[in-house]
């Protein structure tokens, strides 16, 4: 009897511990022996001198084919390119639509969100590839694609069929936003 009230307080004490314990912690490191950082680091947005880079990882489990593959994983990793870079011209069009009073254009939510859909998949032309690595465990290959704020900078200051006030606040703004978004400065 006395062991069993142990175990089940032992157990309710977990319990209640598990609940109250704060935060959850993500480790983002996937803790790949041997893989390069960019592996286990996985899709982000980081600063390097004056470069401000979107960086999208992609992988794809072995197949007979390695080129297909290495294919698989390259498309995986510009996928995850739109991803952030989507995310991250959501951020833009809501301060932008909260930081502007109405100026007769109709700029709403649903417009700013299709134009951000279009420079998504315009700005994907200048993600490259830079990198490949093959688990050689599992076979299982990674790709790393890269953007650079300038070309999406670029991209947006030319399309014509945007709206202005739009544009001026995203060549002023972008960068401050995507500071903010990645946490730091250098």
């Amino acid at each position: 009897m006395r062991s069993a009230i142990l175990f089940y307080g032992s157990i309710l004490v977990l319990l209640i511990s598990a609940c109250s314990s704060g935060p959850t912690k993500v480790e983002s490191d996937l803790g790949i022996k041997g893989a390069p950082d960019w592996v286990n680091e996985g899709t982000t947005q980081l600063k390097k001198k004056d470069n401000r880079l979107f960086h999208g990882v992609g992988s794809a489990p072995m197949m007979s084919d390695l080129s297909f593959q290495t294919s698989v994983a390259d498309n995986r990793a510009r996928a995850e390119i739109a991803r952030i870079l989507t995310s991250y011209m959501d951020v833009v069009s809501n301060d932008y639509i909260s930081n502007t009073k109405d100026d007769g254009t109709g700029y709403v939510q649903e417009k700013a969100s299709r134009e951000i859909n279009n420079i998504s998949q315009l700005n994907l032309t200048g993600a490259r590839i830079i990198g490949h690595w093959r688990d050689s465990k599992n076979n299982v290959i990674y790709s790393i694609a890269e953007l650079d704020m300038k070309h999406v900078k670029e991209t947006v200051k030319n399309i014509e069929k945007m709206n202005s006030g739009f544009k001026q606040y995203f060549q002023t703004e972008g960068n401050n936003i995507f500071d903010r978004s990645i946490g730091k400065k250098d």
